[in-house]
């Protein structure tokens, strides 16, 4: 879904490291690093470790919870806010009951959100104040 198997700043995502397939349900918190590919149910939160790393979600699957992740490609359905702290694609058949908070957005035909979209752009950064001027002994 991706395309060109980039996240859009020319960096490549992560492969899928980790399949959670249709059928499986898992009712508990989940944290992982690389790609992670979901068929199955989750019924808790989602976190993913690292820059790099990518959550897919299938349109067989479903999140009950918080989504944090890097980035994300959702197809299914999540109960819950999204937070995606670089790029998040909502698929034709994703269906969001929570806020969504990304910071790069791409939103099919046919995608629904019930709740917020909130725009998270870079974080603001304190600038240095001037050195001190040393006193003369």
């Amino acid at each position: 879904m991706w395309g060109n198997g980039k996240n859009g700043s020319g960096k490549p995502v992560a492969a899928i490291t980790t399949l959670i397939a249709e059928g499986t349900m898992i009712r508990g918190d989940v944290k992982f690093s690389g790609g992670l590919h979901l068929d199955g149910t989750i019924e808790g939160s989602i976190t993913a470790e690292g820059s790099e790393a990518v959550l897919t979600l299938s349109n067989k699957g479903r999140v009950q919870g918080k989504v944090s992740a890097s980035n994300a490609v959702i197809n299914g359905q999540v109960l819950g806010d999204i937070v995606a702290v670089e790029r998040l694609e909502l698929a034709g058949e994703a269906r969001v009951e929570g806020n969504v908070y990304y910071r790069v957005l791409a939103m099919a035909a046919g995608a629904q959100v019930n709740g917020k979209m909130i725009y998270q752009g870079e974080p603001v950064r304190q600038l240095a104040g001037p050195e001190p001027i040393p006193a003369e002994a």
